[in-house]
């Protein structure tokens, strides 16, 4: 490989949220979403060129900024964006939040699928808005989506928008063209707007094919947007970068109003350039981390069977946070967090953080150096023989 994803990089005192938020040493973070990898070289250098400038004075847009979005789109999914479809935005969150500001009231409804990205709540919260959930079906160690009970929550006159995280974080999941389909006429029938986050677009492995949303709403008599970023892909959230996809634009100017009462109108000019450098230079980067991604979940998956043959490994179809059913235990899961934290020194999410629906399992982030996942699975083994 070109790319030496094995080298361990010593990220403690760095005033990294994942390595510094907890100061004790001997602690291994395998929680948030954020790799443990250097992001593409050709990224490094954009912004190694960009800080040699020395002036950071006020910025526009690059010119080509909609162009390379409108490029790695169609050559990566199949899908093609006009220029004027996409608006930059300078973060997912805000991105987000603008959305749900914008188009719902408070005390109107927002329907997420729990368990699901832990920030869909927080979102919903601050904006006053009622938080209405359509759990997804667990069955037989694989997740669907409820459609029935989707129908029912979108039929209440008082729902307003859907959130679906495409590709689903944390369970793994890469929805089809007939789920989304699906979820596409329900919301259509019920004037349901639908927001897709799809910020793990790219990290999806063979065998599955990522559909933006965008492609589905065309056909149906439907109002949505589309969110991208290349933060997580590229292991640049530090550096917050996003942008809005949406064929009507009155939906776009909407949204664009709502950032600027915000204050959250332009894009960090580094973060632009970074994106630049990703999309038009990052591609064989992220084509070998993903091999390298995958071999760590099927290591992982060897591990679990041979050595915690009870914690059951949901089928991982993209990203790279590993959902586990550990309900063996017979404890909470802010209680196995917890003892993991204090007695093995191992930091991984509780599936709480994700809603009731995440309720005995744990999100582990396999985005490491194989030495560390080792170390980290060898943490997990401790706890397990011991109960």
């Amino acid at each position: 490989m070109k790319y030496n994803f094995d080298e361990i990089i010593n990220r403690k005192n760095t005033n990294s949220v994942k390595w510094d938020l907890i100061k004790n040493q001997e602690v291994l973070p395998m929680w948030v979403a954020d790799m443990d990898f250097k992001t593409a070289p050709e990224i490094t250098q954009a912004i190694s060129d960009k800080i040699s400038e020395g002036i950071f004075g006020y910025s526009i847009i690059p010119a080509n900024f909609n162009d390379v979005i409108i490029d790695w789109w169609r050559e990566n999914h199949d899908f093609v964006i006009e220029k004027d479809w996409v608006l930059p935005v300078p973060g997912m969150i805000l991105s987000l939040s603008a959305i749900v500001r914008t188009f719902v009231k408070p005390d109107e409804n927002v329907i997420l699928q729990t368990p699901v990205y832990n920030h869909f709540f927080n979102i919903v919260d601050n904006c006053s808005c009622n938080l209405v959930e359509n759990n997804l079906i667990y069955e037989n160690g694989n997740y669907q989506i409820d459609f029935e009970d989707l129908e029912i929550k979108a039929s209440d006159p008082k729902t307003r928008l859907l959130l679906i995280s495409n590709p689903h974080n944390p369970v793994g999941r890469v929805w089809t063209k007939t789920e989304l389909e699906k979820i596409a006429e329900i919301c259509a029938k019920h004037k349901v707007m639908i927001v897709s986050d799809e910020i793990h677009a790219d990290l999806v492995f063979e065998n599955h094919q990522h559909i933006p949303f965008a492609k589905i709403a065309e056909n149906h008599d439907l109002v949505s947007v589309t969110c991208g970023s290349p933060c997580k892909t590229f292991n640049l959230s530090g550096l917050s970068i996003s942008y809005i996809i949406s064929q009507d634009k009155n939906i776009l100017n909407q949204i664009y109003k709502t950032l600027e009462v915000q204050e959250t109108v332009y894009p960090n000019p580094i973060a632009a350039d970074a994106m630049i450098a990703a999309y038009t230079k990052g591609k064989n980067w992220l084509d070998e981390l993903k091999i390298y991604l995958w071999d760590n979940y099927q290591f992982l998956l060897n591990f679990c069977k041979e050595h915690l043959p009870n914690i059951k490994v949901i089928p991982l179809q993209a990203t790279y946070l590993v959902w586990l059913d550990c309900s063996f235990f017979n404890k909470t899961s802010d209680e196995l967090s917890k003892i993991l934290l204090d007695e093995e020194k191992l930091w991984i999410n509780s599936g709480t953080m994700y809603g009731k629906a995440g309720e005995g399992f744990l999100r582990i982030n396999i985005a490491c150096p194989r030495e560390l996942l080792v170390d980290g699975l060898k943490r997990l083994e401790n706890f397990y023989l011991k109960n």
